[in-house]
């Protein structure tokens, strides 16, 4: 069965945060150093999240990534892989990490059959990592990546959120450093959501500055041109290197979002804008059958109109998605809660 929202948008690919916890404190997404966590005994369990993947599977669902939080600060995180490539209809199981603790289980992750592994990367320099982190592992997360190509990983991917006066001097040095370790760069523009509370507009490099920035420094970029619900826009340098950009504050790409997200409290959110979540926890633990939360779950998607990015793109005047003060009243507003 397969269901579209109201712009005859699949629900086709799920984000499943395992858990809100982070070690990292990045400027743009967890500022502030304590926060209000997600009650233990309300985290799903491994056996809870592949029940209710085995339904979204019944109404297209067949790319998944983990997130958080952190996900590797989940225990047993390979075991949950294992479940979830064990189902025949998946056909991309993909997790996005800061890399801190990957050197140590990326042999595990592949082995358990993780397809591939996306990495946040912001700066290659110690100094700057810090500044906007507030933690010293810079080493242990390129560690991390090295250690994915040891293990057998393809398809490697870098993820870089670029800001304005911090670290838009490094966009050919990250280019050039994710080609040494056989790993695709995608530059993302600053976004507004979550925790991003210090966000402004002048903050935000555009995709067009992105290109004439690296244009100025490689000559001819080619984009790549190709059928795809992926948020990235990809382009090739004349060397044959190939990097992406997320434009979705400038150049918002909601008309092709086939994207949800699962907290790990079981909230399902329909955009990464939405202020409010439908609660699958509650009726799974409270004993609905796979045809109750199918019906559940595909009554919210046809009614789907969400175009959080494009509609942020149309004010006038555009602050912070989310004030402090609400943050601290709900977690669920958090991109580290709800997986960016």
């Amino acid at each position: 069965m397969r269901v579209e929202d109201t712009f005859a948008r699949p629900l086709r690919n799920l984000r499943i945060s395992v858990t809100d916890r982070c070690n990292l404190r990045c400027a743009y997404c967890m500022p502030e150093e304590e926060y209000v966590w997600l009650p233990r005994e309300q985290i799903l369990h491994f056996e809870e999240m592949g029940a209710l993947v085995d339904v979204f599977m019944d109404l297209g669902v067949d790319k998944i990534r983990l997130t958080g939080g952190e996900p590797l600060l989940r225990r047993d995180l390979p075991e949950l892989v294992r479940l979830l490539v064990a189902k025949p209809r998946l056909r991309d199981l993909a997790m996005t990490t800061n890399g801190v603790l990957l050197a140590e289980q990326a042999r595990a992750l592949k082995s358990a059959g993780l397809h591939r592994v996306t990495v946040s990367l912001d700066t290659l320099r110690p100094d700057r990592f810090t500044m906007l982190t507030r933690r010293t592992h810079h080493a242990q997360v390129l560690d991390g990546i090295a250690a994915l190509g040891r293990v057998g990983f393809g398809g490697t991917k870098l993820d870089t959120v670029v800001m304005r006066s911090v670290n838009d001097d490094e966009l050919a040095d990250l280019i050039e450093y994710g080609r040494s370790v056989s790993a695709e760069v995608r530059f993302i523009e600053y976004m507004d959501v979550g925790g991003a509370t210090r966000w402004s507009m002048d903050r935000v490099v555009s995709r067009a500055e992105m290109l004439g920035v690296l244009g100025r420094r490689y000559g001819t970029i080619e984009p790549i041109v190709e059928t795809s619900s992926a948020p990235a826009d990809r382009y090739r340098l004349a060397n044959g290197t190939v990097f992406g950009i997320i434009s979705s504050t400038t150049a918002p790409f909601c008309a092709s979002c086939d994207r949800s997200r699962l907290t790990a409290d079981g909230m399902w959110y329909l955009c990464l804008y939405a202020q409010r979540g439908i609660d699958l926890r509650g009726p799974l633990r409270g004993g609905a059958t796979a045809d109750d939360l199918k019906a559940l779950i595909a009554s919210a998607w046809t009614r789907r109109a969400d175009r959080g990015a494009e509609e942020r793109l149309k004010l006038r005047e555009r602050t912070p998605l989310v004030q402090i003060g609400r943050l601290r009243e709900d977690p669920h507003l958090e991109m580290h809660t709800r997986g960016g």
